[in-house]
């Protein structure tokens, strides 16, 4: 009777699939890798966004102040003269104020290994400076003015472990998690006067070969007036300047407020959380988000083909079948539900293997891939969408078949 037809050719697409369950399963493992790749993907970007948030968070910076005319110290070059910071905290609204120096470079470990870090400067003989290393999980702070590091568990370095930044060994006695540079680089903290002269002054040769020129030079090297030659070599060799002062704001202050008051007393450019937020986010991933997206769109379009292929294929070998279905009187909707169903099982498997995939693949990546829930449930509903979409191809061919073959 109808009233009980119903549920049995609903129970058809269970029972075609367990028919032909082998070839539905690995179509849906193969499924279920593109999907993990793509969801890889979206968390690729997300991950790229939390770096950057991480970076401006353990900064402990409300604003920063940077060269005149740049966007600095993240997005391009900056260089400020290392006195700007004592008139910055004399302005109102300014609670504490530090420099700081970032340079990314090859940092050596003791096994000759070169690892991509980002090498950070800051105050270490002041208490708690804005710029200091948060999130410590072993070890201690840096308490000497020279050659003490503390570095991200992700540089792979371990405490007491001797590294070498430019020509001087540094000692590790601390461990940090997730201090991170804008593209995902460990970081690696050492006293601000270090910094400074890993990334502003020359080599050794080049030094020799600056004091040789300016002793040439009769404009420095003037008969009865010796010191003036050794105060300009002095000059020569020594470095004060860092990449941007971080100021924490004092109780109350508005963060744009003071950075007006910095730009027009100071001849700086300074910028507020939410502006250097804009900076990293809006412009540094920009390119990345967009190349990411086209992956997305490709990706899409391949699963796309491949669910419409697979079950177009599987109604093609079933249309006697299907022309029975018709010659008994089955409606045509529940044929087409039926291939529906099929449809979006072969997506529900394929997105179930996804997650499961990319969830176990994510820690071996690179850079952090942060897999949002939302994404997976965004992940799902375009899959099923896509499924759905993919199976009208097959539907289409099943509704034209003759019910008179049949007997034919």
């Amino acid at each position: 009777s109808p009233s009980h037809r119903g549920p049995e050719m609903i129970s058809l697409a269970g029972r075609d699939i367990l028919h032909g369950w082998g070839k539905f399963v690995l179509t849906g493992l193969g499924l279920g890798l593109l999907i993990g790749v793509t969801l890889s993907m979206a968390g690729i970007y997300r991950g790229m966004v939390d770096d950057a948030h991480a970076l401006l968070d353990n900064s402990g910076a409300d604003v920063w102040v940077v060269q005149k005319d740049t966007q600095g110290p993240y997005a391009e070059s900056s260089s400020l003269r290392d006195d700007v910071v004592r008139s910055v905290r004399g302005m109102p609204g300014v609670g504490r104020a530090a420099n700081v120096s970032y340079l990314t470079m090859q940092v050596r470990g003791e096994d000759g290994q070169d690892t991509r870090a980002m090498v950070v400067g800051f105050e270490s003989d002041t208490p708690a400076p804005p710029g200091q290393p948060l999130h410590l999980v072993a070890g201690r702070h840096i308490t000497r003015s020279h050659y003490e590091a503390v570095a991200d568990v992700k540089t792979g370095f371990v405490l007491g472990e001797r590294i070498r930044i430019r020509r001087h060994d540094y000692t590790v006695v601390g461990l940090a998690r997730r201090m991170v540079s804008s593209g995902g680089d460990p970081m690696v903290f050492v006293p601000l006067k270090d910094a400074q002269e890993a990334q502003f002054l020359k080599d050794n040769d080049a030094i020799v070969a600056d004091r040789a020129r300016t002793a040439a030079n009769p404009a420095f090297n003037r008969p009865g007036q010796p010191g003036l030659l050794e105060a300009v070599q002095a000059l020569q060799t020594s470095s004060h300047n860092v990449n941007a002062v971080l100021v924490q704001l004092a109780p109350g202050a508005r963060p744009d407020e003071v950075a007006a008051e910095l730009r027009r007393w100071k001849h700086v450019n300074v910028f507020t959380r939410a502006e250097m937020e804009d900076i990293l986010v809006a412009k540094l991933i920009a390119n990345s988000a967009k190349q990411i997206g086209m992956f997305l769109v490709i990706l899409s379009v391949v699963s796309a083909a491949i669910v419409a292929f697979i079950i177009y294929t599987m109604t093609l070998g079933k249309l006697r079948e299907i022309a029975v279905l018709k010659l008994i009187g089955t409606r045509n909707t529940t044929i087409a539900s039926m291939i529906l169903q099929q449809a979006l099982g072969l997506g529900l498997i394929g997105f179930v293997v996804g997650k499961v995939a990319a969830t176990l693949w994510a820690p071996a990546f690179p850079k952090y891939v942060l897999l949002l829930n939302s994404d997976a449930l965004t992940g799902l509903g375009i899959t099923m969408l896509i499924c759905a979409l993919a199976s009208t191809l097959a539907i289409r061919a099943a509704l034209k078949v003759d019910p008179g073959a049949a007997i034919g």
